[in-house]
């Protein structure tokens, strides 16, 4: 009854709230980008770069979830679930969008700019989004593709192409490319890792499953292209610079525990508008070769927001199911 009840917990959770945790999920999204790009760029390899911040985060949720009695009682039930067939093998799978995501941070960023990188993650989350919330693989179940959520999630995509206009110097394109299968991966590993956290009680337990699938993805990668590239010669004594691991901690956290009350989609706009806004920031602070002028990005985090805000009105106004 307790484990049920906990469960349901993320239900209470209000509408506006989960909304904010949403676009901070695309704010903590945009900075680790930013952080793991530069630390791909001081070591001259992305791999290794994607395989510190997602190994720097396992070690982080390990301590949390050894710490915390809720950390232990959610990792037990993820083994017993794991026997009994209760958890099937799939919502084990989250952290390989993770670990694309991660890596394709460390292979573009340094060259395409932050606000490029999420020019790509933004289409691929969007549109995928909506995809998962029709045929109900998030939590919540399915959620029908109403005119509202079309007409947001249009709009998410035209401040995509708004920021897209603005660039003078186009990129290779599979670093377009890539960005944009990590967005779609991205939906789908919120949805995976809401379902896993929603059938373990713990979202932490969840975002735990995730790091340890993407460090061991990420650790055969590397290993790979090591052995025929060489390691990295030194590694950069900035401190910041392997923070990236901690934010992704936060982020996937938040991601499982809100994904109930927003929907796959909902969770995919919200962080929209905080990967755009603060790829404005960023790109304002430290300008990418290849990004729009700050004009441009202002207009596109401006028609994105109105694409959240669309959808928000209309699951508002719509009376709870009995």
């Amino acid at each position: 009854m307790s484990e049920h009840a906990r469960a349901d917990r993320p239900r209470s959770i209000p509408l506006w709230l989960a909304v904010a945790a949403a676009v901070l999920v695309g704010v903590l999204t945009a900075l680790q980008a930013r952080i793991n790009g530069s630390l791909g760029e001081a070591i001259g390899d992305g791999y290794t770069a994607a395989v510190i911040s997602f190994g720097s985060g396992l070690a982080v949720l390990l301590a949390v979830t050894a710490v915390l009695p809720s950390g232990r009682a959610g990792s037990l039930r993820l083994v017993r679930g794991i026997r009994s067939g209760a958890v099937p093998v799939w919502m084990l799978l989250g952290g390989l969008a993770g670990a694309l995501t991660v890596a394709t941070q460390g292979l573009t960023v340094a060259t395409i700019g932050v606000a490029l990188f999420t020019v790509g993650v933004v289409a691929g989350q969007t549109l995928n989004g909506l995809v998962l919330d029709r045929i109900g693989y998030g939590p919540g179940g399915v959620v029908a593709v109403t005119v509202r959520r079309l007409v947001g999630g249009a709009l998410a995509v035209t401040g995509v192409i708004v920021c897209v206009a603005g660039i003078s110097t186009a990129p290779p394109l599979w670093m377009l490319v890539l960005p944009v299968l990590a967005g779609a991966g991205i939906a789908w590993q919120q949805g995976t890792n809401g379902r896993l956290g929603q059938r373990v009680g713990n979202p932490l337990t969840a975002t735990l499953v995730n790091f340890a699938g993407g460090t061991v993805v990420l650790g055969i990668a590397a290993a790979v292209h090591i052995s025929s590239a060489g390691a990295p010669r030194t590694l950069p004594a900035d401190p910041w610079l392997y923070l990236g691991g901690v934010i992704g901690v936060i982020y996937i956290f938040l991601s499982a525990a809100i994904v109930r009350v927003t929907g796959v989609l909902l969770l995919g706009l919200g962080s929209v508008v905080g990967l755009l806004a603060m790829s404005v920031a960023l790109d304002a602070i430290r300008p990418a070769p290849s990004g729009p002028p700050l004009p441009v990005a202002l207009a596109a985090v401006v028609i994105a927001f109105a694409g959240v805000a669309i959808v928000v009105v209309r699951r508002r106004r719509r009376p709870a199911a009995g």
